[in-house]
């Protein structure tokens, strides 16, 4: 029994590995995509998605240099729309591949700046047509259950404090944090 949950975790990570191997080859640009297509696509697995076979091979062909992160992004779009049945099956692996795509485009942007309206604007950008919500405050409390918690839920700021939140208690006196100083994992980890 053990051997096949084992197998089962190999095969859910087997896009993992294939993306780890461009970092291992070390070639300027393709370890830095990696790193980015694999912040993305680790993100959707802690909310317990998976991506699809098709967005692995676009993320290959990104790497590659066989097509820029425009061209990703409309071949995922387009593998979504070409079947509208599609949709209905793979609508976990839709979630999962348009916000990583969109996740993966953000990485690779080289400026960044810690603000609310930055947090808003990349909100927008990761689930426009996904939340009617994107790039929107909160109204409202929200928990999460989340499987990797066990059930249990992180502990999200209160709806009421968010907009008045005072973000020079968190950044150096600058509202603008110049991420590009940082080395792109770390980039990665900030987001």
């Amino acid at each position: 029994m053990q051997s096949m949950e084992s197998n089962s975790v190999e095969q859910d990570r087997k896009w993992q590995l294939e993306l780890e191997e461009y970092s291992r080859q070390g070639e300027p640009g393709r370890a830095e995509k990696s790193a980015a297509w694999q912040a993305a696509i680790g993100l959707q697995a802690v909310d317990g998605l998976e991506p699809s076979p098709y967005l692995v091979e676009t993320a290959k062909a990104h790497i590659e240099g066989n097509v820029d992160i425009s061209g990703a992004k409309q071949r995922i779009q387009s593998y979504y729309e070409a079947r509208k049945d599609r949709q209905t099956v793979e609508n976990g692996t839709m979630e999962a591949d348009t916000v990583s795509v969109r996740i993966a485009e953000l990485l690779g942007e080289k400026t960044f700046q810690f603000s609310p309206a930055e947090l808003q604007n990349i909100h927008r950008r990761l689930f426009t047509g996904i939340f009617d919500h994107a790039g929107s405050f909160r109204t409202y409390n929200i928990t999460k259950k989340e499987w990797i918690l066990n059930g249990d839920t992180v502990i999200y700021s209160s709806y009421d404090s968010i907009r008045d939140m005072r973000w020079t208690t968190i950044l150096p006196r600058k509202s603008s944090f110049p991420m590009r100083k940082f080395p792109f994992r770390r980039r990665c980890a900030t987001l």
